[in-house]
């Protein structure tokens, strides 16, 4: 007899197509309860308020049994006892539970305190492969000493020169700016006066963060040119992101452009617009969109979100991820929620004859992993 559906979704190897590394260093309790809020961006009042909310039961439901403790353990409990392991085995345990071949990482945000690539290939006992941060690149590029007005020359070689590791670029123009605005790619010009004036801000004791729209429209443009698939944060993310200009929406104009069709373009996250997002994979041909992110902070709700999220969208346009970040119950609990969603959802139609058991696999497997292949080139 051959493996039940919800055995078969439980076996299947994930690419995690869009996440950074899990902590590789020790903290305190504060820095894991804060690492369970995305929203707030400053450290919370009330930190211990973190294990009361739908990703904390979650984390206590599923998380604890890998760290050999009972289901819907207490916060005390947990805490202990993943003290006990240490932060190096809680990620080692997690990432390896997670049951994930590939991992593809946006090092571009790191504390010091996560793991690296290498580091997450190690402790993982999995394939890694990067996603380059066009805004992190740029900010490294403006503090080289490279002269300002050679900066269009100087920001595509760097782009041109990256590592066969790296297989995609991403873009935090949610953050810095929102999609409200003209996309289109600057003029050459116009890049080199802006690369002068930021230079000039941070030798004045500015900051380094890249805020200004001609350059990240210029670092989006410039990923386009070397053809490399785009990644943008579309959506939840912490306070300091204006949430209307999110929207997918807003980007319209963009991926009606020549220019954006040319590779592409997957839409991060993307709740609380997950169903825009999905119109918009169903009207461009290289739009794509996960629902990475809000799944884990979601909780149980999880189911909802995932099964809106197979509305309008081709099945061929969307693609697995956990956006997990920090504690590496995160990078789990991405792939555990998310199987749980699946089973229950895709079952739930073979019951009704909704669906094929034959068809419910294929889509499985374009999502878990073959949409993921074929977009960023793995073997």
């Amino acid at each position: 007899m051959g493996t039940s559906f919800a055995g078969f979704v439980e076996d299947i190897r994930l690419i995690d197509h869009h996440v950074h590394g899990a902590y590789g260093v020790d903290g305190d309790e504060t820095r894991f309860q804060n690492s369970l809020n995305e929203a707030n961006s400053e450290p919370l009042t009330e930190p211990s308020a973190a294990y009361d909310s739908q990703l904390g039961f979650a984390l206590r439901r599923w998380c604890a049994e890998i760290i050999d403790l009972p289901r819907h353990v207490s916060p005390e409990l947990y805490w202990r006892r993943r003290s006990e392991l240490g932060e190096l085995e809680i990620s080692r345990r997690m990432t390896r539970a997670a049951g994930v071949s590939h991992w593809l990482i946006d090092a571009g945000f790191n504390t010091g305190a996560m793991l690296d690539p290498p580091g997450m290939a190690e402790t993982a006992g999995a394939t890694v492969r990067e996603i380059v941060r066009l805004e992190t690149l740029a900010e490294t590029l403006i503090q080289s000493g490279q002269d300002p007005g050679d900066y269009v020359e100087a920001f595509t070689a760097l782009l041109a020169s990256r590592p066969r590791i790296v297989v995609g670029a991403k873009s935090v123009l949610a953050y810095r700016a929102g999609f409200n605005h003209d996309l289109s790619r600057p003029a050459d010009r116009n890049v080199a006066e802006s690369a002068k004036r930021w230079r000039q801000r941070i030798e004045s004791g500015g900051p380094v963060r890249l805020d200004d729209l001609t350059l990240i429209r210029f670092g989006l443009h410039c990923a386009i040119s070397l053809g490399l698939p785009l990644q943008l944060h579309v959506g939840f993310g912490d306070r300091e992101l204006d949430l209307d200009r999110a929207n997918p929406l807003l980007l319209l104009d963009f991926l009606r452009s020549v220019q954006a069709s040319r590779v592409p373009v997957l839409l991060l996250h993307c709740y609380p617009f997950e169903r825009e997002a999905g119109y918009l994979a169903q009207a461009f041909d290289n739009v794509y969109l996960d629902v990475g992110l809000a799944v884990n902070h979601v909780g149980v709700r999880s189911r909802s979100l995932i099964a809106r999220s197979f509305e309008l969208a081709p099945f061929t346009k969307i693609l697995y991820s956990s956006d997990a970040i920090g504690p590496a119950e995160l990078h789990y609990l991405g792939a555990r929620l998310w199987r749980n969603a699946i089973a229950a959802i895709f079952g739930q139609w073979i019951d009704d004859d909704e669906w094929s058991d034959a068809d419910a696999r294929r889509v499985v497997e374009l999502v878990a992993r073959e949409n993921a292949r074929r977009v960023y080139g793995l073997p």
